[in-house]
Order: C-alpha cells, then sequence, then structure tokens
C-alpha cells in the first residue's frame, strides 16, 4: 500500500518548478512492512519541473532513522541522505522498470511518489550499521567486552609458545626473502 500524501495530482499545475516538502516518519516504513527502522526523521524535498511532454522529480532526502548496531545489536540514530531523480514520460501503458524513468499512460492526472522515496530512504542506510560508540570506544556494552575477550591474542604471546621447528621454517622464509 502506498501512502496517499505522497500523491502528486499534475494535472491542475501549471508549467515550471513546483516545490513540495514530505516529513518521514516510522509510520510510512510500517505502510511498506519495513521493519528495519524503529524510527525514523527524515526530510525530503520534491522539485517537480513540468514541462509539456515530461516532467521531471529531483528528490533529496535528509535525516535520521533508528537502527540496531550489526555489533552490539544497540540501537542508535543513523543519519541518512540520499537524492534521486525520476522522469516521467507519457506513453500507451504504465511502465516502471526503469530506476529513473517512469512512464504513466496518457490520460493520467496524478502520480505517487511513495516508492520511490522509500527506495532512496532505504538505500541511504549503510549496508554496514556500527554504532558510533563502538567506532570511539565509548559504547559500554556487554557484547564488546564479550567480544575483546574472545579476540585473538596479540603474535608475540603466540610466538612464545611455539614449536621450535616452526620457528625454523619461520627463519628460512625470511633469508629467503632477503635474497
Amino acid at each position: 500500500m502506498k501512502p496517499k500524501e505522497f500523491t502528486i495530482p499534475f494535472s491542475g499545475l501549471k508549467l515550471g518548478r513546483h516545490h513540495f516538502e514530505f516529513q518521514i516518519d516510522s509510520s510510512f516504513f510500517d505502510a511498506f512492512d519495513y521493519g528495519e527502522f524503529s524510527d525514523a526523521n527524515v526530510k525530503v524535498d520534491v522539485v517537480l519541473d513540468k514541462m509539456s511532454t515530461v516532467m521531471e522529480f529531483d528528490m533529496q532526502a535528509k535525516g535520521t532513522v533508528n537502527v540496531t548496531c550489526d555489533l552490539t545489536n544497540e540501537p542508535y540514530n543513523q543519519s541518512v541522505s540520499g537524492s534521486l531523480k525520476l522522469v516521467v514520460k507519457f506513453g500507451d501503458n504504465f511502465n516502471d522498470e526503469d530506476d529513473e524513468i517512469l512512464v504513466l499512460p496518457h490520460g493520467e492526472h496524478q502520480v505517487n511518489i511513495a516508492q520511490y522515496v522509500y527506495e532512496m530512504i532505504v538505500l541511504a542506510v549503510p549496508s554496514k550499521r556500527i554504532h558510533p560508540g563502538v567506532k570511539d570506544g565509548t559504547l559500554d556494552s556487554d557484547v564488546l567486552e564479550k567480544l575483546q575477550e574472545l579476540q585473538p591474542k596479540a603474535e608475540k604471546e603466540e610466538q612464545i609458545n611455539t614449536d621450535p621447528r616452526w620457528d625454523a621454517l619461520r627463519n628460512l622464509k625470511k633469508d629467503n626473502k632477503s635474497n
């Protein structure tokens, strides 16, 4: 189900540029049955350039979505920004197979851009989500402590407990590199 507030009636608009602004929250993603975001606060600015035979949409999104960290499973607000250009042409049949060109049947008087806004925001989220506290070391989490425990020991500690036969082979390998 596409949210109706994203339906733009273009038949009554004059030729030229028209501005639209949308505020996206979690209910928008609920309409698409997308459960990756627990909350959202994204502002979408849309500029419609209506010409006699075609229309061009320039969409810009900026805001935050609440996601869970891939490492710690802690929720955090991920900033997102994205842009999308969409050309709307008129033809005999509806065709949305191309990501950047939408063909509407002649006589159509409105277009719903909800699917394009949805895809633009979802694709703006990084594929690997890491809590900012993990990067700067400020996040205090049981999961991080367990990961630190299970982290491999330093190389020097491993060399102390190695078999001397392997050490002799490593020395041969190092000698060959220097020649």
